[in-house]
């Protein structure tokens, strides 16, 4: 079973746990897909796309519960970032933790390898 990571505000979540579907954030409707990271790349996009701001959570969505709609395409630098063409079901999803800003002003991620055997 493997894991892609959702970063979005801590209300985002809350309306989508409400509503039981998550439709993605302002950016993700623009582009028309829902963006992942691995857990490889979610520190970074973290600091890229989210840096500064302590309202944050860190979601981990199941793969295999997203079948087709999940494609995993070249971003960056030519990384491959996982992008689901669907709304996000609540019932894919493993976990979710706050990302609070250190006193450093980056984000603490839970330990990542620990959760995934959750």
């Amino acid at each position: 079973m493997g894991l892609v990571f959702k970063i979005c505000s801590a209300e985002e979540w809350r309306d989508a746990e409400r509503e039981k579907i998550f439709r993605g954030s302002a950016v993700d409707l623009r582009d028309g897909f829902i963006h992942f990271s691995t857990q490889e790349q979610v520190a970074e996009t973290a600091a890229k796309h989210f840096g500064g701001r302590s309202d944050l959570v860190l979601v981990a969505i199941e793969t295999e519960a997203l079948g087709e709609a999940l494609r995993f395409e070249p971003s960056r630098g030519g990384a491959l970032f996982p992008h689901l063409y669907a709304p996000l079901p609540i019932s894919a999803v493993r976990f979710v933790e706050p990302m609070p800003l250190g006193l450093d002003g980056t984000h603490r991620l839970p330990p990542l390898e620990r959760l995934q055997l959750r």
